[in-house]
């Protein structure tokens, strides 16, 4: 990463205007002709949210779940649906939207320099603590800490590709960023995801329909492309039932810490929980 690199995916958040890297700033700033200014991270990122945002991001915490749980290959399959639906566009530019730790990115990134197509990446999260974690030690990753709620601060037509893994969407926007004919890759759970752990664990329930909804919304903008369902059996643990349950949005709702979920669980913990998602790939009209 560098200031330059990062500078030539944004755009001002305030007025929209391009941001560049400023010469001879120390620390690093970004800034824009209308004159607003902004420091960039010394680990590697810049946060360009709204003054008014007041939704919070993965904490640390949740995060440290998230790791440990990809790390286990628990989740390889999503991942590698992941790359086998972007790979044949060959992105140069890819936005992972809600990158959480950069896991899903960082795998997609290294199929295509694998494949001689090298790709450089943008992950973006509300979570300071997550794009952290997904630009560390990755020359090929920028760091944009933004809601994707409100209009992003990236620049028009600029990603080749987009994935959104397991998190919010802003149809409208992805559209903007995107440039016109590319792939748009969106992971979703169905109802029946962790469905044996959700019964026993306060785990939020999935709704039915998730993916036909997402292609509603997406409809204006984007026309769908293709759709693998990704299922199969997950061998649960004590540490791992912790895990799914600490490292997404339940744990907001439960108001527990990771350290204290499982044993709500006790003796109830199934020996397997299936893994049911969508892998849905659009091209942007």
């Amino acid at each position: 990463m560098s200031v330059q690199t990062l500078a030539a995916w944004l755009r001002c958040p305030n007025c929209f205007k391009d941001l560049e890297a400023m010469p001879d700033a120390a620390p690093p700033v970004l800034g824009c002709e209308s004159g607003h200014r902004f420091d960039v991270n010394k680990r590697g990122y810049v946060s360009l949210l709204p003054s008014r945002t007041r939704v919070v991001g993965d904490s640390a915490e949740m995060l440290d779940e998230r790791a440990a749980l990809l790390a286990s290959g628990a989740y390889d399959p999503i991942r590698e649906a992941l790359i086998a639906a972007v790979r044949p566009a060959e992105p140069r530019t890819v936005l992972d939207s809600g990158t959480g730790t950069g896991w899903y990115l960082h795998g997609l990134l290294d199929a295509l320099e694998a494949a001689g197509a090298p790709a450089r990446g943008l992950a973006s999260d509300l979570s300071p603590a997550a794009v952290q974690r997904a630009v560390r030690e990755r020359a090929d990753v920028e760091g944009l800490v933004a809601d994707v709620h409100a209009p992003l601060p990236i620049r028009d037509a600029m990603a080749d590709a987009c994935t959104v893994v397991f998190a919010p969407r802003n149809p409208p926007e992805f559209a903007r960023v995107l440039r016109p004919g590319v792939v748009l890759v969106i992971v979703v759970p169905r109802a029946d995801h962790l469905a044996e752990l959700r019964a026993v664990s306060g785990m939020l329930d999935v709704p039915e329909g998730k993916a036909g909804s997402v292609e509603a919304s997406l409809a204006p903008w984007f026309s769908a492309a293709s759709a693998q369902h990704v299922t199969y059996a997950l061998e649960l643990t004590a540490d791992r039932a912790r895990q799914l349950q600490g490292m997404g949005p339940s744990a907001h709702h439960l108001g527990r810490s990771p350290a204290d979920v499982s044993s709500a669980i006790g003796r109830a913990l199934p020996e397997a929980a299936t893994v049911s998602v969508d892998v849905l790939a659009f091209t942007r009209r």
